[in-house]
């Protein structure tokens, strides 16, 4: 029987790929976004494909939501063998701007939402036997940058976890993992090269080209890129693996 893969945060960009690329691997996939227009548009794309997909909606905000997304993953495929937390937020402010609501609204998607996918897949997991737990993390997970204070903070928590859930979810037959991205070139980079522009003193788009100029492979990062190291850290080579969090950035933070 077919594994299954449940991917938040995935009618576009980095979790698309990851979709595209689970799928391509064999696969079935759980499509879950708030976007539900483009998320089955999606599931349409990778059907068409040969892919078997479906849409769960969920706000990874809300615990509830994330149980329900894992409970109706494992009713539609028998099973969820890999959970990847790839939704999340960014954010583009100087510390002493930080706003209560702001910090409360990157948490609560970041750092909430990657505990409560943590806890909800664990649980299906356990009943199966195990399972392979991925979240997104970020080189901002590994160092911190300036005009992403809170985004960094959220990063650097999610590294934590993964680190501590490895440990505790050892004896069940888990692995989690993290993926730290460079600089990407999706709709979350317009964005904070955007905002970057406010701080800066820069013009639209060289922020995220200062940014590119810094990568010692000399081009910025295409979302595949990031789906090709999670296709192996959902397989069975990496079975050995747990509890680390992994630059894949092109050469621009090394530790």
């Amino acid at each position: 029987m077919a594994k299954t893969a449940v991917i938040t945060g995935s009618a576009q960009g980095i979790g698309k790929a990851i979709a595209t690329r689970l799928g391509n691997d064999g696969f079935n996939i759980v499509i879950s976004d708030l976007q539900e227009d483009k998320a089955s548009e999606t599931v349409q794309e990778l059907k068409d494909n040969g892919i078997e997909a479906i849409s769960i909606p969920a706000n990874v905000s809300k615990r509830d939501d994330m149980f329900q997304l894992v409970e109706k993953a494992a009713e539609a495929f028998g099973s969820v063998d890999v959970f990847v937390n790839n939704a999340g937020v960014d954010q583009v402010a100087p510390i002493l701007e930080v706003s209560e609501d702001d910090l409360n609204k990157i948490f609560s998607i970041n750092v909430n939402g990657t505990v409560f996918g943590m806890q909800a897949a664990a649980e299906q997991m356990k009943k199966q036997g195990g399972g392979k737990i991925i979240n997104a993390c970020s080189i901002a997970g590994h160092k911190g940058f300036s005009l992403l204070g809170a985004y960094s903070a959220t990063k650097f928590a999610v590294r934590g976890l993964t680190q501590v859930a490895a440990q505790e979810l050892a004896q069940d037959k888990i692995t989690v993992n993290a993926y730290c991205p460079g600089v990407v070139g999706t709709s979350m980079w317009e964005r904070i090269d955007d905002k970057m522009v406010d701080y800066m003193g820069l013009e639209k788009g060289q922020a995220f080209e200062k940014f590119t100029n810094d990568i010692a492979l000399g081009r910025s990062e295409e979302p595949e890129d990031v789906a090709k190291f999670v296709s192996y850290l959902a397989s069975e080579d990496a079975d050995y693996m747990t509890g680390q969090a992994i630059l894949i950035d092109g050469g621009i933070v090394y530790n």
